[in-house]
């Protein structure tokens, strides 16, 4: 059994701990937070037992096998070196870090100690991301990819209030581009592999984080285009454009309905069956790699793939993309 401890206590956390009461072999002993109360206010919902106030003590107990990161984006990077160097296997929320090299050193460390750091990216463990990958052949060489992930955030209230909650607070990385952008981005990268050119551009708010944007990815004879909001909405599908045809996409997060339109004729709808919280089969992933079932290498270059796009966009224009490992 894989003993958990979970590092904040936000809505997410909560959906991962739902996730992980879903997968066998695994299950949270421990909930960490820095306020007390807090913490075992948000234990008593999840039904555990044990709060921890201190990090580095309970990561010396040895009574843990892995965290959960679950914390403010700019706290991830420290939060995830110490349970490195306790020995402790790392599952950190999207994004992993705020940058590529932060990723990249934790990924170095966690191969010398022997444990999993792990980024959870729940649309390319989804079943439907999968099932759209078996699809992509059937559309010929593909020309064009439009991925997009836009939902107003209720928190942006608050910034037009005056506020800086931390969702939208630059000092904790912050900003549409980390909680959703990073979403299509995963999806683009994790079936077609890292672009060779990334032009970006993203809209300030009043915090001086990142509100929306926009990226066009440069591959060899196509283009995808990727786009972000958390101050509007969009209701658009996603979709991969080939010379035999086109594959329409309803969510880029949770994939439940594939259309492919051939231009021979041909039309199939296909319903994908899956969870409300799809976080359990990121989390089932996580368990086969500290079980030592996979090797994490894939996943690890992926996510450092997508923070070196993430890097490219907010360089702007003409910015390189990421270069292969």
């Amino acid at each position: 059994m894989i003993r958990l401890a979970t590092i904040g206590t936000s809505t997410i956390t909560e959906k991962f701990a739902d996730a992980v009461a879903q997968t066998p072999g695994i299950r949270i002993d421990v909930v960490f937070s820095r306020d007390a109360d807090r913490g075992r206010a948000f234990a008593d919902r999840l039904g555990i037992d044990r709060v921890s106030t201190d990090l580095d003590a309970l990561l010396a107990t040895g009574e843990v096998d892995a965290v959960y990161v679950g914390s403010p984006n700019g706290a991830h990077a420290a939060q995830a070196a110490a349970a490195i160097a306790a020995g402790v296997h790392v599952f950190l929320e999207k994004p992993a870090t705020p940058t590529a090299d932060e990723f990249a050193r934790l990924v170095d460390d966690a191969r010398d100690r022997g444990v999993v750091v792990f980024e959870g990216m729940r649309n390319v463990y989804d079943p439907g991301m999968s099932r759209l990958r078996e699809l992509l052949p059937r559309v010929g060489a593909v020309r064009l990819v439009s991925f997009g992930q836009s939902q107003r955030s209720a928190r942006y209230d608050l910034v037009l209030a005056g506020e800086t909650p931390n969702i939208f607070d630059p000092a904790l990385a912050g900003g549409a581009l980390f909680d959703l952008g990073v979403y299509p981005l995963s999806a683009a990268i994790e079936l077609f592999g890292a672009p060779s050119r990334v032009l970006g551009a993203t809209v300030a708010i009043a915090t001086g984080a990142d509100g929306a944007g926009a990226a066009v990815l440069d591959y060899d004879g196509f283009v995808a285009q990727i786009a972000f909001s958390k101050i509007g909405a969009s209701r658009r599908p996603n979709e991969i454009q080939g010379e035999l045809g086109t594959i329409e996409i309803d969510e880029i997060t949770a994939p439940r309905r594939l259309v492919l339109d051939l231009f021979s004729g041909i039309r199939e709808e296909i319903e994908i069956d899956g969870p409300d919280n799809n976080m359990q089969f990121e989390v089932a992933r996580f368990a086969a790699l500290v079980r030592g079932e996979a090797d994490p290498a894939p996943d690890q270059r992926r996510s450092l793939e997508v923070l070196r796009t993430v890097e490219a966009i907010r360089a702007g224009d003409g910015a390189r993309g990421p270069a292969r490992p």
